[in-house]
């Protein structure tokens, strides 16, 4: 025990010492009567120990830490920043086009549209809408329709839809043209996306050969 902390104890003692002999004193030349003693007795033990309490606390104060002693080794958070957008950015992997083209039907692709047609078109004389117009989007460069405003995302990408592209995007647009207006959640089956590409692609006045 430190010399402070020994100081400390001695002055507790000295004090609840004294304490205890003033309230043997008191009571020893208070009235006769037995109530008022124990009244008195009560009262003289409930100063005490509030008394005690209080010297209690500042002989014992312990003072904390500002930072904790304890630092979890392998927990960065700018990493796992880093990480999570590294993950939500990724698309997903190349696949045979021709392979995958091949599991489509243009029928089954014109009841997928349907899911688009709340935000497009797809006729010669369609209007742009929530989205432009998709007459012969297949082959089309990103963000080149002059009445249309697209996103800056958009515009920056600027890449031709090929059917690679296409499906790639389609998969989840807004994780493959990070800043896309569209809010469409993607199409995770690969028939449905087979389809409607396929679909899409018929419906211009230039249709692409299929590879």
């Amino acid at each position: 025990m430190r010399l402070k902390d020994a100081n400390k104890l001695k002055l507790f003692k000295v004090f609840f010492s004294n304490s205890c002999y003033i309230s043997i004193i008191f009571i020893k030349y208070m009235d006769s009567f037995e109530l008022n003693k124990i009244i008195a007795a009560v009262l003289l033990t409930a100063l005490i120990v509030i008394g005690i309490g209080k010297i209690t606390d500042y002989l014992f104060y312990v003072e904390k830490p500002k930072q904790s002693a304890y630092k979890i080794e392998g927990i960065d958070s700018e990493k796992t920043d880093q990480a999570s957008k590294k993950v939500s950015s990724e698309v997903m992997e190349k696949v045979d086009i021709k392979q995958l083209l091949a599991m489509g039907d243009i029928s089954h692709g014109e009841k997928v549209f349907k899911k688009c047609s709340a935000c497009h078109q797809i006729a010669t004389d369609g209007k742009n809408m929530i989205g432009p117009n998709l007459w012969g989007v297949i082959g089309r460069q990103a963000g080149s329709i002059g009445d249309y405003n697209y996103s800056k995302a958009m515009k920056a990408y600027a890449k031709n839809w090929s059917f690679e592209e296409m499906n790639s995007y389609l998969i989840k647009p807004q994780a493959y043209i990070k800043g896309t207006k569209m809010a469409f959640a993607g199409l995770r089956k690969e028939k449905d996306r087979a389809s409607v590409i396929l679909y899409m692609n018929s419906k211009s006045s230039n249709p692409k050969p299929l590879p």
